[in-house]
């Protein structure tokens, strides 16, 4: 059966995406993904739905994509369609880095799926 191996990225909007790439470059050390790739350390991640009323990241319309790298997108695609959750790829979402898919949870919420490319994979 095919797993989630982590996450691949975040994805979020903002009035100055340059100045805030910035701001996180300079104080997490988080390089703008027009630079380069952010290596992670390998740890652990916490991933946990709130109740809808938290304010304790923010407003309830924020918007927001969390990307999972996955190890066989294909497999994840039949399980998932299998399963009657629709699927969408697009070849141009496709690159040197890797294959894409996105569907959406129960809310609305969009996921996107990442199998890296074997030479990101490393």
């Amino acid at each position: 059966m095919p797993k989630v191996l982590g996450i691949g990225g975040v994805f979020f909007r903002a009035a100055d995406p340059a100045a805030l790439a910035e701001w996180y470059e300079k104080h997490l050390g988080i390089y703008d993904l027009h630079k380069s790739v952010w290596h992670q350390e390998s740890g652990t991640t916490i991933f946990g739905p709130f109740a809808e009323n938290t304010d304790y990241f923010g407003r309830r319309e924020q918007a927001w994509m969390v990307n999972f790298r996955v190890d066989d997108l294909d497999g994840f695609i039949e399980n998932l369609t299998a399963s009657g959750i629709a699927v969408e790829t697009r070849s141009e979402w496709d690159s040197e880095v890797g294959r894409f898919a996105r569907i959406h949870d129960p809310e609305g919420n969009p996921i996107e799926l990442w199998e890296p490319a074997k030479t990101q994979a490393g």
